[in-house]
């Protein structure tokens, strides 16, 4: 299994860009203003950052239980990816919704939204992660 501070480089760089990525590319689509974004995206990345912390440890976990490796496949990136947007869309729906002063209506199509470039990004960022700092063969 990867290591606290194998963790915690992986989570702070997963944050790190996306936010530099998404605040700017949010203003731009959702109209709002950059700051109101970036705000939204930084207390995002917050929740985010706790929540996958966590997150990868249970699936790892779960992983060596039911699979007895840490190698993951196309699929298993998938599920991985969906699982935790989709465990992150509804721990964030509210934030956005009073934040923004708008409908939860409105703040879930915000969060589809954003869980798909989050989904998108995810699966990037994790695979040439993997490929970076390759997982050492469970024996």
């Amino acid at each position: 299994m990867r290591t606290t501070k194998d963790r915690i480089r992986h989570a702070l760089g997963f944050e790190i860009i996306g936010l530099l990525i998404f605040a700017p590319l949010a203003s731009l689509v959702f109209g709002f203003e950059l700051h109101l974004m970036g705000m939204m995206a930084l207390v995002g990345s917050i929740v985010a950052t706790i929540w996958n912390y966590f997150y990868n440890i249970l699936f790892d976990r779960a992983m060596l239980k039911l699979c007895g490796t840490l190698q993951k496949t196309v699929l298993i990136r998938v599920l991985h990816a969906i699982l935790f947007e989709g465990g992150l869309l509804l721990l964030f729906l509210p934030v956005i919704a009073w934040y923004l002063n708008i409908s939860l209506w409105e703040a879930f199509k915000m969060d589809i939204a954003m869980a798909t470039f989050y989904l998108v990004y995810a699966f990037v960022y994790n695979w040439v992660y993997d490929q970076i700092f390759a997982i050492p063969k469970h024996s």
